[in-house]
């Protein structure tokens, strides 16, 4: 079976900070070598700032194209379609595609168009992650400077949706798998709190919504979340149906080093389990249970010869076997990943019990 690349879709207003988003992602790349399809137009153009944080092996200037002719999703067809079958003809394929949708894009019919010819056998919307201004939206305000977002309609002659941004901003939601919070360190811990909250309550069932300041979320959190949404496409739908059918970023001067404080990891190990059904299942009530955001690893399995790869975003687990134990220990190792705070006892206690009760 032939492997589709995955495509990470980043959506969300002007100045949200999708850019220092995908800036940080890609000095932290871990190997990965990424294409960027960026759209931003006129005088808002951002792919100087993007190279900034390029790395020669992981994106190379030919991996950046930038779409300047309108709003991604008025230009689907003649613009975003061209572009992809040109990066997927190329012989050395990315491992990944990150796309940054304009402030004022509809998510939706960008996630439509990785079911056309040519594209869906290649490649698979790995997420959908809308970027949310922290600060403004508990404000009221859903973007930083909605002068700007005026500004940025009237650069934009293909635009065929005047979307009020109340609607704009629920439409990203709708179609979101996950929802950055960005700028919380201009936020009071409790505020903090009820926007996540009341994020979680309006979107749908399973969206993991977290928090973070400059847009440094591990790369292992942002890519990798397997969703397939051009499959999903009707619990994903348009809550308003508008078409016819340099971003401004939190300053760079509190830029630190790249720390990772707000998430956190830890590895547990268990003996062989007996029944992957049950064990995967519990596991998912575990995840659930202690807000964890990723869980992967490898299993032995009692009577089995073959490695079982697990893996979980959120309340889905996916397992496989993947490759004869050999002279590998037969043991099971899964990665916890979480934001900070995770009761580390408590959930490889729980995963020890699953394991032992079967």
């Amino acid at each position: 079976m032939v492997m589709k690349i995955p495509a990470t879709i980043i959506t969300g207003f002007l100045g949200a900070g999708k850019t220092t988003l995908i800036r940080h992602m890609l000095q932290n790349a871990q190997g990965r070598r990424i294409a960027l399809i960026i759209n931003e137009f006129g005088d808002l153009g951002v792919d100087g700032d993007i190279l900034k944080g390029c790395g020669d092996e992981t994106c190379r200037a030919e991996d950046v194209m930038e779409l300047s002719n309108g709003c991604i999703c008025c230009t689907v067809a003649d613009d975003f379609i061209p572009t992809m079958e040109k990066l997927l003809a190329r012989e050395d394929k990315p491992d990944h595609i990150v796309i940054e949708t304009s402030g004022l894009a509809l998510p939706q019919p960008l996630v439509r168009a990785f079911n056309w010819p040519g594209i869906s056998t290649q490649v698979t919307v790995d997420g959908v992650v809308t970027v949310v201004d922290g600060k403004a939206v508990s404000e009221g305000r859903f973007a930083h400077s909605v002068a700007a977002v005026d500004a940025q309609r009237k650069l934009d002659e293909n635009l065929d949706h005047e979307t009020p941004l109340s609607e704009l901003f629920e439409d990203q939601i709708a179609c979101a798998d996950m929802i950055v919070v960005n700028k919380t360190d201009l936020l009071e811990v409790a505020e903090a709190e009820a926007l996540v909250d009341t994020l979680r309550e309006s979107s749908r069932g399973g969206v993991q919504v977290v928090t973070t300041a400059m847009g440094k979320l591990p790369v292992d959190v942002l890519l990798g979340q397997g969703i397939g949404a051009e499959g999903d496409l009707e619990a994903r739908h348009e809550l308003h149906h508008h078409h016819h059918d340099h971003d401004e970023d939190h300053g760079d001067e509190h830029d630190h080093d790249h720390d990772h404080d707000a998430f956190e990891s830890f590895v547990v190990t268990l003996g062989e389990i007996a029944d992957t059904k049950a064990f995967s299942d519990r596991v998912s009530a575990i995840i659930g249970e202690h807000d964890i955001l990723r869980l992967k690893g490898f299993a032995a399995v009692s009577g089995k010869p073959m490695r079982l790869t697990m893996q979980a975003v959120g309340p889905r687990v996916e397992t496989y076997f993947d490759q004869p134990f050999g002279d590998i220990e037969r043991a099971t190792r899964l990665v916890v990943i979480g934001q900070a705070g995770l009761d580390h006892a408590a959930i490889e206690a729980a995963l020890k019990s699953c394991a032992a009760a079967q």
